[in-house]
C-alpha cells in the first residue's frame, strides 16, 4: 500500500491558500451536527517518527471546540498495561456520543513497530490484528466513525527531520534512541506496517495513506479526509436510524465452535442434596478453592466468573459461598445495574472492560454483558439488529478474554416458575427479606415465556468451546452452590494440569 503514495506531492503557497480557509470553516462546521446526531468520532494519526503527527493534530483540533473533543497521547504499555487484556486499555479511551477522541499513535503501535521491538511471533501479532478488526468492527456496528491516517514519509525525509530535530537543543528530546533504531531497519518497520495497512484495511475502517513530504498538501489531504469522512458517516448514521427495527435476515454469532445446550424446560430440578452432606461437601470444595485461588495468583491467571439467572434464583447466596472461600485482596464481585448516562453512550461493552480483574486476580460478576440479549432484548432497550448483532461482539469479547489467559465461567441458575412464586412470597411476607422484592420482579415474572426465549438464544449462540455455558439446577440452593465450587474448583485444575508446581 505505501508504494501507491506519492511522496513527490506538493502544494503551493497560492494553490493552499485557495482551499485552506473553506476547509477550515467546513471542519469547523461539524461540531454540532456530531453532537445532534450522537456520533462518535475516533481519528487517530500513524505514521513514521518525524512525519508530523503531532503538527497535524495540532492544526486539526485548532477548528474544533474543545469541549467536545480530546486527544489521547498513546504510549507504550505500563506494567499496570500489561496486566490486562491488550485492547483494554483502549477500550478506556473510546469517546461518547457526539464527542471525538483524536489519537496521537493508537492500538496500532501493538502491531507495528512493537511487533518487532516486543519479538512479537507471527501467530500472536496476526492475533492482535484480529482482535483490532474485530474493535473496529464492533464501534463500527453501534454506530462509531473511524478515521484512520497513515502519514507516510521517505527513509531519507525521515533522516533528514529527525537531525533536525536533534540539531535544535530545544526539540533535540523529541528524538528518542527508538527513532534511530526504526530508522537504521526502516526496511523491517516497513514490511510489518506493510502488513499492518493491509490485514486491517477494512471496509468499517479504512486507511487513509497521507502523503506527509509537504505539510501544505499533507494537511488538505487531512482535512479533506475527516470532514468527508464525518459527513459519509452522518448520512449513514440517518438511514440507519431509520432502519432500526428492521432485523437482520440471519444471525450471524461468529465463526466458533458451540457446544449444544439443553432447552431451559428440559433441565432436571429435582437435584437436592442433605444438610450433612452438603455441609461436608461445602467445607471440602471451599478449601480447594482457597488453595487454587493462591495458585492462580502465583501463576499470574486471571478468573471470571458470571452469574445470571431468574430473579431470586438464589445467585446472591451463591456469589457468597465461593467468595467467601477467596482471599479478600485477590478478588471483586461486580454487581451490575442499569447503564449509567455515560455508559449508555458508549459502547455496551464499554462498562464491563472498565471491570475485568488483573492477572492473578479474581472478577465475579452478579449479573453481566449477557443483558443486552435478554433484559434489553426483551424491553426494547436496543433496537433488535443490536441484540441480535450483539451474540458476535459477546463471543469476540470472551474469546479474547480467553486468549489473554483468563478461566473464564458462566453459570446460569435455573429454577421452576413454581418456585420462584414460592421465593417472591416469603420475601414478601418475610420482613426482613422484603427489601428484595420490587414490583419490577413481579413486572419481569410476568415476562417468563419471552424471557425464556431469549435465554435459549443466548445459550444456543454463546456457548463456545472456550466460554461454555453451566446450567445449575437451583431449585435446592445448597445443590446449586456446591455444584458452582465443583465446576469452578475443576476448570481450575484444568487450566494448572500443564503448569509445573514449584
Amino acid at each position: 500500500m505505501l508504494e501507491k503514495v506519492d511522496l513527490e506531492k506538493k502544494l503551493s503557497k497560492e494553490e493552499y491558500q485557495a482551499v485552506i480557509g473553506d476547509l477550515k470553516d467546513g471542519l469547523s462546521a461539524i461540531d454540532a451536527p456530531i453532537r445532534d446526531a450522537g456520533l462518535p468520532v475516533i481519528i487517530l494519526f500513524e505514521g513514521w517518527s518525524g512525519a508530523g503527527k503531532g503538527r497535524m493534530i495540532q492544526k486539526l483540533i485548532h477548528n474544533f471546540d474543545p469541549r467536545w473533543f480530546r486527544v489521547v497521547n498513546t504510549q507504550p504499555p505500563t506494567e499496570v498495561d500489561r496486566r490486562e487484556p491488550m485492547m483494554w486499555r483502549y477500550w478506556k479511551d473510546i469517546p461518547e456520543k457526539g464527542k471525538m477522541s483524536i489519537m496521537d499513535r493508537s492500538w496500532y503501535q501493538e502491531v507495528s513497530t512493537m511487533r518487532i521491538e516486543n519479538h512479537v511471533d507471527e501467530l500472536t501479532n496476526l492475533r492482535h490484528m484480529n482482535e483490532i478488526n474485530n474493535f473496529e468492527r464492533g464501534l463500527a456496528d453501534n454506530g462509531y466513525l473511524i478515521v484512520k491516517l497513515f502519514l507516510h514519509i521517505s527513509e531519507k525525509e525521515m533522516k533528514r527531520r529527525l537531525d533536525r530535530l536533534a540539531e535544535n537543543k530545544d526539540t533535540a528530546w523529541r528524538v528518542q534512541d527508538s527513532d534511530r533504531k526504526r530508522l537504521k531497519n526502516r526496511r523491517e518497520y516497513v514490511e510489518a506496517v506493510e502488513s499492518m495497512l493491509e490485514y486491517t484495511n477494512t471496509p468499517e475502517a479504512p486507511w487513509h495513506l497521507i502523503s506527509a513530504t509537504d505539510e501544505r498538501s499533507a494537511t488538505v489531504d487531512v482535512f479533506r479526509t475527516v470532514i468527508s469522512s464525518i459527513h459519509s458517516a452522518l448520512k449513514v448514521k440517518a438511514d440507519r436510524d431509520r432502519h432500526a427495527e428492521e432485523p437482520a435476515s440471519i444471525i450471524l454469532p461468529g465463526q466458533y465452535h458451540f457446544t449444544p445446550m439443553p432447552l431451559l424446560k428440559d433441565v432436571d430440578l429435582n437435584r437436592t442434596l442433605e444438610e450433612e452432606e452438603y455441609r461436608k461437601e461445602l467445607d471440602e470444595e471451599q478449601k480447594k478453592l482457597a488453595e487454587n485461588h493462591n495458585r492462580l495468583y502465583r501463576h499470574r491467571i486471571p478468573m471470571i466468573i458470571c452469574y445470571e439467572g431468574w430473579d431470586a434464583a438464589g445467585k446472591g447466596g451463591n456469589i457468597k459461598r465461593v467468595s467467601s472461600a477467596l482471599d479478600p485482596r485477590g478478588y471483586v464481585v461486580e454487581p451490575i445495574a442499569s447503564p449509567s448516562p455515560a455508559e449508555k453512550n458508549r459502547h455496551f461493552l464499554w462498562r464491563f472492560w472498565q471491570r475485568l480483574p488483573k492477572d492473578g486476580h479474581i472478577t465475579i460478576f452478579d449479573r453481566t454483558w449477557y443483558g443486552r440479549v435478554m433484559v434489553e432484548r426483551i424491553e426494547k432497550f436496543c433496537t433488535v439488529n443490536d441484540w441480535q448483532r450483539a451474540y458476535r461482539e459477546i463471543n469476540d469479547f470472551e474469546r479474547q478474554l480467553y486468549d489473554w489467559g483468563a478461566i473464564l465461567i458462566k453459570f446460569w441458575l435455573q429454577i421452576s416458575n413454581e418456585e420462584q412464586l414460592k421465593r417472591f412470597q416469603d420475601r414478601q411476607n418475610t420482613p426482613e427479606k422484603q427489601w428484595k422484592i420490587t414490583d419490577e420482579d413481579w413486572r419481569n415474572r410476568d415476562k417468563w415465556p419471552q424471557y425464556e426465549v431469549a435465554v435459549n438464544d443466548m445459550m444456543k449462540y454463546t456457548s463456545t468451546s472456550f466460554a461454555p455455558w453451566h446450567i445449575i439446577e437451583g431449585n435446592d440452593k445448597k445443590w446449586a452452590r456446591v455444584k458452582t465450587l465443583k465446576i469452578i474448583n475443576a476448570a481450575i485444575k484444568e487450566r494448572l494440569k500443564d503448569i509445573r508446581e514449584s
